[in-house]
C-alpha cells in the first residue's frame, strides 16, 4: 500500500498541489525543494487536500515555508478540500494565518508526480529538512514553540553531528 502521492503541475505562473494518502515526512525534502525552487515569477499556489488522508508536522511546515514565500510576494496559497481533520490540523498549528480555505475542483492537471526519494535524499538532508519545517512552523505562530523545541533540537543535533562526519 502506497502511502501518498504528491502531485504538482506549473502552467503560466499557477502552482497546483496535489496530497493524495498520508502526507508525510517521505515528501518532506522534494517539497522543501520544491519550496526553495520556486521561481518570483508565480502568481497563484493552491494546495488541493482532497484526497489526503493526513498531515505530519514536517510536511505542513513546508507548507508553511511555501506559504511565508507566497505572503512575502503578496499572493494568497489556497487549500483546497481540506476535510475537518486538515483544516483543524493546519488551524492547530496558526497556518490559517497564511491560507485561504476553500472548496472548488482543481483548474490544473497535475503533471509531475513526485516519489519519495525521487530527489537524492541524504540523512543530512532528511535532518536539515526536519529542523526547516519545524523552524519555520515556530515562525508562524510562537504557541508553536513548546511543541517543537524539543524536535527542533534533536534534530539539530543531528545536522551538527552529521555535518562533522563530512
Amino acid at each position: 500500500m502506497k502511502k501518498a502521492d504528491l502531485l504538482i503541475a506549473h502552467n503560466k505562473g499557477v502552482y497546483t498541489i496535489m496530497v493524495e494518502g498520508r502526507a508525510n515526512f517521505d515528501y518532506g525534502l522534494p517539497l522543501r525543494n520544491f519550496a526553495k525552487n520556486l521561481d518570483n515569477n508565480f502568481t497563484r499556489i493552491a494546495i488541493d487536500l482532497r484526497a489526503c488522508l493526513g498531515m505530519d508536522s514536517t510536511f505542513m511546515g513546508i507548507m508553511a515555508m511555501i506559504g511565508l514565500k507566497a505572503k512575502k510576494k503578496n499572493v494568497q496559497v489556497e487549500i483546497l478540500n481540506a476535510d475537518e481533520n486538515n483544516r483543524y490540523l493546519l488551524e492547530g498549528l496558526g497556518l490559517d494565518k497564511l491560507f485561504k480555505f476553500v472548496n472548488k475542483d482543481t483548474c490544473n492537471i497535475c503533471n509531475e508526480k513526485i516519489e519519495p526519494g525521487a530527489d537524492s535524499c541524504s540523512v543530512l538532508d532528511q535532518a536539515e529538512t526536519v529542523v526547516d519545517a519545524h523552524r519555520t512552523l515556530t515562525r508562524v505562530d510562537k504557541k508553536n514553540i513548546p511543541k517543537f523545541e524539543k524536535v527542533i533540537e534533536f534534530a539539530q543535533q543531528d545536522v551538527d553531528k552529521l555535518k562533522k562526519k563530512k
